[in-house]
């Protein structure tokens, strides 16, 4: 009988300008080894949403915790979390306000952050959304290593501007459960090896690495976004670290 401790449910959270689609390839691989998996788009991020730009990181932590609950999690059978980049912000407040939901979260280049962080304290009051930059920007801030040409075009045409608010929001965390949840580290564009300095010098980016009660690590070489250069390379990894033991 296949339960959730060998099958756990998978929630699929992706970064900056991203929707759900983002994960379609990696849904393929999970779904085809018989993962319970769901992509998720956070609030401000869907194009049909009128008032997307007014969405906050509390309304996208909101609607991470609806999710992990419509897929069956419980504090007797919590979910595995996979977060991308940027997403990295509502799922720190979700792992603040229900640990008990989560049995390990798949940070994908990506990290906890710590709290009072916000991603963009320089942006203006007035800045209602921030649009996907150019590439050749985009490229000195987040490697795009391993994107094919069709990739980057379907990136172009699907991203969707991320809200102000989001950009804006000071993260607030404040329960000391938050570090004991489980963690996989899949280090793409910084190898772990980097990853683990960082974090051991307090650097303010890495600096909740090194807080994490269980931390493994795993190298994924590649660009910022593997779900596109490494689909079934990465579906490999969460396979793995959702078998993984939960306690």
């Amino acid at each position: 009988m296949t339960t959730n401790e060998s099958n756990p449910p998978i929630i699929l959270i992706a970064g900056h300008w991203l929707g759900a689609w983002a994960w379609d390839e990696v849904l393929q691989h999970l779904t085809a080894d018989g993962r319970r998996a769901t992509p998720m788009t956070l609030p401000g991020l869907d194009e049909r949403d009128s008032a997307r730009a007014s969405r906050t990181l509390d309304d996208q932590a909101k609607a991470i915790r609806e999710t992990l609950i419509r897929a069956g999690a419980s504090d007797t059978e919590p979910a595995v979390v996979v977060v991308h980049s940027g997403a990295n912000a509502p799922v720190s407040l979700v792992l603040d306000q229900r640990p008990d939901l989560i049995r390990r979260v798949v940070w994908v280049d990506s990290g906890p952050v710590a709290s009072g962080s916000v991603f963009a304290p320089d942006a203006p009051e007035d800045l209602d959304e921030f649009p996907l930059p150019p590439f050749d920007v985009l490229g000195e801030q987040a490697s795009l290593e391993g994107l094919s040409a069709e990739a980057l075009r379907r990136f172009r045409t699907r991203a969707v501007p991320e809200p102000g608010p989001v950009l804006r929001q000071r993260v607030e965390l404040t329960n000391d459960a938050r570090p004991a949840v489980p963690a996989t580290l899949v280090c793409c564009s910084i190898p772990q090896v980097r990853i683990r300095e960082l974090a051991d010098a307090g650097h303010p980016m890495f600096a909740e690495v090194s807080r994490l009660d269980r931390a493994d690590f795993v190298d994924l070489p590649t660009g910022h976004w593997p779900m596109w250069s490494r689909p079934g390379d990465l579906a490999h990894i969460i396979v793995e670290a959702a078998a993984r033991p939960a306690g």
